[in-house]
């Protein structure tokens, strides 16, 4: 793992006067996560400081819990070690944190809109921690497609998708 890999979300250039306290602090647990995880493959980190309490995972591709998310990223980094994204937007409201994000495979196509997919997390927080997570995924080009549809097929929990 080298962490030095991947996008560099900007968190300062996100956070919203209008947002509470405590959905600043959500949308710093979530970037933290998903920065240290997607951009930066951060496993043993993601693991030792998100993992042991109930995270329910509504992508009905991936495991419950962190370490099924934690899997899942680690099987894809493996065939795609420069998997990224770049988070566009961040709402939150409440105990919801959303990122809008373009989501590339390869360093060389990151920032090309042509390339990659678009993806809306969505996650829920319980007094802090991460609860919930959601997704929609939109592949943008051709390989994006196809690969959506090799990976796609498989059911890693029974959890209702909304």
């Amino acid at each position: 793992m080298n962490k030095n890999r991947g996008t560099k979300i900007e968190i300062n250039s996100h956070l919203q006067d209008h947002w509470t306290e405590q959905e600043s602090e959500n949308v710093k647990v979530v970037v933290d996560f998903f920065q240290r995880l997607m951009n930066e493959h951060d496993f043993e980190y993601t693991l030792n400081k998100y993992a042991g309490g109930s995270y329910i995972q509504h992508n009905r591709a991936i495991k419950n819990e962190i370490s099924g998310v934690v899997d899942y990223v680690k099987t894809l980094t493996k065939r795609f070690p420069e998997y990224s994204f770049d988070v566009k937007r961040i709402i939150a409201d409440g105990d919801f944190v959303v990122l809008h994000s373009h989501c590339t495979m390869k360093e060389k196509h990151r920032g090309n809109e042509k390339k990659g997919f678009i993806i809306t997390d969505t996650f829920r927080l319980e007094n802090g921690k991460l609860a919930e997570h959601w997704d929609a995924i939109q592949p943008i080009d051709t390989f994006s497609r196809f690969l959506f549809l090799l990976t796609g097929g498989s059911i890693g929990n029974n959890n209702p998708t909304f």
